[in-house]
């Protein structure tokens, strides 16, 4: 295995053919994951987000939007999506496959993974047959972004231990840890293709992941050996209602930022009843703690977030992951965009504000 650092998210050598012919832009793109949107054909999602006015998708590899065999080993294949994208003079800079990568470390394997990963993936349901083939997707979709011209797959992880999290009934800690090795273990074969054929892997960190909190992702880096070609997608709604400190994790781990979504949290557990966990009830149902909201519209502190990704100069596409189950997809996504494009526009200054204050 090699630890050699990753391409620059961009330029990268094939981004112009990814996006059509067009330049990369100098200022971070601002791109629509169409993991929402994969009812959806691709054709008409490319639409919608140029007429919106968005610069690229992160194309979700379910629906039709992008089939990593195909992608590996069709170059026809490859050039039809390419085409469409330059139709509607659209970019990628990032794929995801955060279903089929939930099923690689996940400990409970049962029906509800029969139709969230690919039908090839889950051939006849046996568990620990469905994770290698999970597995071998997640190399498909590396050798698939290779081909398709992007340095950056987004995407899950899953876990053998999330469901210890009450730590209840007790586990010992030889548990928690031989659930790290078995990550390390199923992900570094993975990761080995990543890095032959020039691409990393964006973890979100996220509920029901390896990593899903600060010290999770610490000691999610220290089992894959801190390999570079293994990093993060930065999604704060994850970690407003559970009450972390999403800038200073920018800050800290500022060096494996790979990727950056923009999903919104509204926190609703001031009445003494609704709880952090959701209590088993349905998005944009009042009682819950939390909902996931249209960006803007939440708790999160989303001027610090772009100030701190100016001070870290990270300079990946910002991507709007849409979520509001209270709000119709066709008004939310356009009006995400422009509270985005605000936002994204806070540039550095060149010299300091007192600098004028300077009497020589």
């Amino acid at each position: 295995m090699t630890t050699d650092a990753p391409r620059p998210v961009n330029p990268n050598p094939g981004l112009r053919e990814a996006t059509g012919g067009k330049e990369p832009q100098q200022d971070r793109p601002v791109t629509l994951f169409t993991g929402q949107w994969a009812d959806l054909p691709f054709d008409q999602m490319c639409q919608l987000a140029a007429d919106w006015g968005y610069d690229g998708l992160e194309i979700a590899c379910w629906g039709d939007h992008f089939d990593v065999l195909q992608a590996a080993e069709d170059p026809a294949y490859v050039q039809a999506k390419k085409d469409t994208l330059a139709q509607y003079g659209l970019g990628c800079w990032a794929i995801s496959n955060h279903l089929n990568g939930q099923a690689v470390c996940e400990a409970i394997i049962d029906e509800r993974y029969h139709n969230m990963v690919n039908p090839r993936v889950w051939g006849d349901g046996e568990p620990e047959g469905v994770r290698r083939r999970a597995a071998e997707e997640m190399k498909l979709t590396a050798r698939a972004a290779a081909n398709f011209g992007v340095d950056t797959v987004v995407g899950f992880t899953g876990s053998a231990i999330w469901h210890y999290v009450a730590m209840f009934p007790p586990v010992g800690d030889d548990v928690i840890r031989a659930g790290y090795a078995d990550f390390a273990e199923r992900w570094h074969p993975i990761l080995d293709v990543f890095e032959e054929v020039g691409v990393r892997f964006a973890h979100e960190v996220h509920p029901s992941e390896i990593a899903y909190d600060y010290w999770s992702t610490v000691a999610t880096l220290e089992a894959i050996g801190h390999r570079r070609s293994f990093g993060l997608n930065f999604d704060p709604s994850h970690m407003v209602w559970q009450g972390l400190d999403y800038v200073g994790f920018l800050d800290d781990f500022s060096e494996l930022i790979y990727h950056v979504d923009c999903k919104d949290t509204k926190i609703r557990m001031n009445n003494g009843r609704n709880g952090m966990l959701g209590s088993h009830l349905p998005w944009a149902d009042p009682r819950r703690g939390w909902d996931f909201i249209s960006t803007g519209h939440g708790d999160t502190r989303w001027e610090d977030i772009f100030r701190m990704l100016n001070h870290i100069g990270y300079a990946g596409p910002i991507s709007i992951e849409w979520e509001d189950a209270g709000m119709d997809r066709l008004a939310g996504a356009p009006e995400a965009l422009a509270f985005i494009r605000g936002l994204n526009g806070i540039t550095p200054p060149t010299a300091a504000f007192d600098a004028a204050f300077a009497t020589r």
